[in-house]
This record gives structure tokens, C-alpha cells and sequence, in this order.
């Protein structure tokens, strides 16, 4: 099997195209070759289903083998092996539900990741705590949860909140704080990774729920441990820019 891994932020991503595979991944599959001991070791997978010309139809897979709705880290990485595949600067992307455009320039990828909905606040209850979250889709689910961002707390209540009874299809979660008008501190614990030093969906909804709920002002820079990326909310929108790096290719026995 022949791959490219990439990171955004940290975020790796093996991309490999189906054309290439003998039969479609399967959940078994993915999980051996995201394992950092006995694979190739990364964040998820990108497999490149079918491509015509400057559009390209992919599927997200999450290191535990589930699949996910949308990925933003992972649209702007395929949206710059696209650009550099078709030579095209404005790339196409089908993710499950959700076409995302895309513009490349340099190393910088600018998704439009369309309409995020931003929920009420609302409490749930984690062994014994009340914890107030916002409640957030982007194609995905997320819980919101605006407090001091620090590792301890999002070790011990990011799986939590994942797995809560209110999120039967879990969800991934940011603990975040406001330091100026136009920045946001951000940890994630993302469905079906853990602790994940960025996600690019992740930063999105944390920048929508800190603009509708007047913690923040658009743009956002949102700084998380692998760096930082920018989201725009445009009338409900959100368009996120960031790097997208290749780090190598390569071929794996593992099928």
C-alpha cells in the first residue's frame, strides 16, 4: 500500500487513495496502521475515494477505526495534496454531507467548513460535578466547555464528556479560555483519538461558540499545543486557515 503522511499542527493524517488498495479500508486496517508501535503511527486516515479533476471525495477515519463526519485538519491536508496534484489552487472537497471549498497558497490552506450551529448553554453532570458546556456541530459533534485549559482537567474530563448518555454518538471536546478579543486558549480531546495537540473542526466550533456567545470577536486565532489556526465566522460560517505539511511517503505491507 503506498501513503503520504502529513500533520497539521501536529495532526498527522496518512492520505492514501483507494485506487490503490486491493479492496476499500476496513476499521481493522486502519487501526493497525494508526498505531504509532506496530504501523505506520497517526492522528487518522484520509482515504481519497474518487477524484475528478479538482474535486475529490474522501473519508475521514478516526485511529480507533469509526469514522468521522468532517475534519478540518484533514480537509485542508487534502485539499493541498489536491492543489498539488491538479495544479489548481481552489480545490473541491466531498466529506460525508458537506462540500468544502478550499484555497491554497504556500504552505496555507483556507477551508470553508459551512454552517455551524451553536447550541444553548447547558449543564450535564460528570461523576458528581455540573459542568456547563455549549453544545456545537459542524458536521461533527462538540462540547464546548470554557475553563482554564489545562491538561489535568482535560485528562479527566474529556473522556467523560465524551462518552456521556447526552451524546450517544460521542463528541469531541475543547476546554477553552478567552485571553484577548480575538484569541482563545484551546485543548481538545477529540472522539475517537484522546488528547490531540490540534483539530481544525475542533477550533472551529470552539471560535463559533465564543462569537455567538460574545467571548470573542471574528476572526479567532486559536492557539492550541501544536500551534495556531484561524477562523473566520462569516453569517454562520466558518472558514478555518492553517498549515498543511508532507512530511513523507511511503509504501506498508499492512493490508
Amino acid at each position: 500500500m503506498r501513503f503520504s503522511k502529513w500533520h497539521a499542527l501536529g495532526n498527522t493524517y496518512l492520505l492514501v487513495e483507494r485506487a490503490d488498495l486491493e479492496t476499500p479500508l476496513e476499521p481493522e486496517q486502519v487501526r493497525r496502521l494508526c498505531d504509532a508501535h506496530r504501523g505506520v503511527g497517526a492522528d487518522g486516515i484520509l482515504e481519497i475515494v474518487e477524484i475528478r479533476g479538482a474535486e475529490a471525495e474522501l473519508v475521514v477515519w478516526n485511529p480507533d477505526g469509526s469514522t468521522a463526519e468532517l475534519s478540518g485538519n484533514g480537509a485542508r491536508i487534502a485539499a493541498m495534496w489536491l492543489a498539488r496534484r491538479s495544479g489548481v489552487a481552489f480545490p473541491r472537497l466531498r466529506i460525508g454531507e458537506r462540500t468544502v471549498p478550499a484555497r491554497v497558497e504556500g504552505d496555507e490552506v483556507e477551508v470553508d467548513l459551512g454552517d455551524v450551529e451553536v447550541g444553548r448553554p447547558e449543564a450535564i453532570e460528570v461523576d458528581g460535578e455540573r459542568i456547563e458546556i455549549t453544545p456545537v456541530s459542524v458536521g461533527n459533534p462538540h462540547a464546548v466547555i470554557r475553563r482554564d485549559p489545562s491538561r489535568e482537567e482535560l485528562l479527566r474530563i474529556g473522556p467523560r464528556v465524551e462518552t456521556h448518555e447526552r451524546f450517544p454518538s460521542r463528541t469531541n471536546v475543547q476546554l477553552v479560555r478567552a485571553v484577548s478579543p480575538n484569541d482563545l486558549a484551546v485543548l481538545v480531546w477529540e472522539r475517537g483519538v484522546g488528547e490531540t495537540l490540534a483539530s481544525g473542526s475542533s477550533a472551529a466550533a470552539a471560535a463559533a461558540a465564543a462569537v455567538t456567545h460574545g467571548w470573542c470577536e471574528t476572526p479567532v486565532r486559536v492557539h492550541l499545543p501544536g500551534g495556531t489556526l484561524t477562523v473566520d465566522i462569516r453569517e454562520g460560517r466558518a472558514v478555518l486557515s492553517g498549515p498543511a505539511v508532507e512530511i513523507f511517503r511511503g509504501e506498508t505491507t499492512i493490508d
